[in-house]
């Protein structure tokens, strides 16, 4: 189905589309009698399944903010070199590969410990706060590095993940997490 947005009301979208989104589309059809064609005429455009996902993660974060959750008196610096660095993160996943090499060019003298668990799917927040408790209370690390690929906002969802952000929050040993690899 052809698709026509109007110059006046594409100006007035507060999203417009790059090549590979995918988008939800509101409008009218009718028929272009020039060609002889249905067209969809659209009068509204937005990013398809990011939406509701976003404006759900904008209010948990104003949430959390509002508790002083994210203040900045609550970060703790890790320490410049430290013995014991603690990864959670799936032991399958390339991110896993991608910090043991940075490790090992960079400060190859360093300890490593794996907590394993899922970080992405439905069971994923409870399997990240199991592994941060288990750090916590057993491994003790200097610091540590809660991590996974990249992917779509619902594959990344576990780490908006309210019981997530919390115990992060209670963590004793501080967290750096990051999203994102490079094999």
């Amino acid at each position: 189905l052809k698709c026509v947005m109007w110059k006046g009301v594409a100006n007035r979208q507060g999203y417009l589309p790059h090549d590979g989104d995918a988008v939800e589309i509101h409008g009218s059809i009718n028929i272009y009698e020039a060609a002889g064609l249905y067209q969809l005429y659209a009068d509204t455009i937005r990013p398809a399944g990011v939406g509701n996902l976003f404006q759900e993660f904008i209010r948990l974060k104003s949430r959390l903010e509002a508790e002083g959750l994210f203040d900045e008196n609550r970060k703790r610096t890790p320490p410049r070199w430290p013995h014991l660095i603690g990864v959670i993160t799936s032991p399958s996943g390339a991110a896993l590969r991608d910090i043991l090499n940075t490790i090992k060019r960079r400060y190859p003298v360093v300890q490593v410990v794996l907590a394993p668990t899922q970080v992405q799917g439905s069971e994923a927040p409870a399997g990240i706060i199991q592994a941060l408790h288990i750090m916590n209370i057993k491994i003790q690390p200097d610091v540590i590095i809660l991590a996974r690929g990249g992917g779509s906002i619902e594959d990344l969802w576990a780490f908006n993940d309210e019981t997530v952000a919390r115990a992060i929050a209670d963590s004793r040993s501080p967290v750096i997490c990051g999203v994102g690899h490079e094999t």
